[in-house]
């Protein structure tokens, strides 16, 4: 956040980025932002599948009031918690390495 208001001040001063900033390369997560892409999209597919395992949809479906409520499918639930877990710990390891 911090280097984002370098860079724009840089930008209104019309002063060069580079000198603005220490790295130079750290505007909207610089060289790491495929990595913190990952974490995210990662942690998002893991949470959201447990939450759905955990708490199913409580409302009825649209148009037919005597059909129980649809529990997602364990099977893909399960797969989407593991890559979701893998692309998690790999972001994780390069991020910290």
């Amino acid at each position: 956040m911090v280097a984002l208001m370098f860079s724009l001040r840089s930008l209104a001063t019309g002063a060069p980025a580079a000198a603005a900033t220490s790295g130079g390369n750290d505007l909207l997560g610089g060289t790491d932002l495929l990595r913190l892409l990952v974490l995210a999209v990662g942690g998002a597919l893991v949470v959201g599948n447990v939450l759905a395992l955990v708490r199913p949809p409580s409302h009825q479906p649209v148009g037919d009031r005597q059909a129980a409520p649809v529990r997602p499918p364990l099977a893909r639930s399960v797969v989407m918690i593991t890559i979701g877990s893998l692309a998690v710990v790999w972001a994780v390891a390069t991020l910290t390495s």
